[in-house]
């Protein structure tokens, strides 16, 4: 009988549990998403800040310069060896 009486028990636990879920789990996902948003937003929030600090007038030409680029391939590796084949 104690035997019926745990299965009984865990069976009530579960469908409890999974009724809960269902109520609420969305709640718990949106808040959780909430949180999520508002963390990257204050992590990330300040780069679009950055960007229009200074104001720019209509018609204001802007010149970003690029670094020159440098060539990976020039960088000396070693000699090149040609093996050939002897019989």
């Amino acid at each position: 009988m104690a035997f019926l009486k745990t299965i009984l028990i865990i069976l009530l636990v579960y469908y409890l549990l999974k009724i809960l879920v269902k109520w609420f789990g969305p709640k718990l996902f949106s808040y959780a998403a909430k949180k999520t948003e508002e963390r990257f937003r204050e992590n990330f929030g300040g780069f679009n800040n950055q960007q229009h600090t200074h104001e720019e007038k209509i018609g204001d030409v802007i010149i970003d310069k690029k670094p020159p680029k440098r060539n990976a391939s020039s960088k000396k590796v070693g000699e090149y060896i040609e093996f050939e084949e002897l019989d």
